[in-house]
């Protein structure tokens, strides 16, 4: 790989010359390299997994493209060199982290964090037999971090299931037994 400064020749060029050479633009550079070619190995499953994630992500982020809010949404968080779709199909890659789960008397305490945003966290009590007591949408505190739901009663020997959603629909589930 080659950068290309001050070249009057390169200095409108893009694509691949010849079979061989690739000339592009990355952050205001010219950059020359070798033109790659397909694998010739088989795909792993890793690799197949990654790939079908990916397509889903760049779905995501072609659907998010049309919608101009959640577009200014994502370019506001773009860096040097990226822009909305880059940050779209970031997002969508990676799923939401539920951090911690505690109780303050009957209340749920959610601590869900994503790099982009957490669009909602869901929490179901059950009770020791595994019957479903109660569920709802947990309320964003002031933090920004901690997500809070009243439960009209936490059973003891049951369960609290958390789901943290992001905005493209990412869930993570966490579990906890009650005492």
């Amino acid at each position: 790989m080659a950068l290309v400064k001050d070249n009057i020749l390169l200095q409108f060029v893009r694509g691949t010359l010849g079979d061989q050479i690739t000339i592009y633009e990355r952050n205001g550079q010219i950059i020359m390299a070798k033109k790659r070619g397909p694998s010739k190995k088989k795909p792993t499953q890793k690799q197949l997994e990654a790939r079908y994630k990916m397509q889903v992500a760049a779905a995501y982020a072609k659907v998010i493209m049309e919608d101009p809010e959640l577009k200014a949404y994502y370019k506001s968080l773009a860096g040097p060199g990226q822009n909305a779709y880059n940050m779209a199909v970031k997002d969508a890659f990676r799923s939401p982290e539920v951090q911690n789960i505690r109780f303050e008397d009957t209340t749920v305490v959610v601590t869900a964090k994503d790099e982009f945003r957490v669009a909602e966290v869901e929490v179901r009590v059950h009770d020791a037999a595994g019957t479903l007591q109660e569920r709802g949408k947990a309320v964003l505190g002031r933090n920004g971090v901690d997500w809070y739901y009243k439960a009209a009663s936490l059973p003891a020997g049951g369960k609290v299931i958390v789901v943290a959603e992001d905005l493209p629909g990412n869930a993570t589930v966490r579990e906890v037994k009650l005492e």
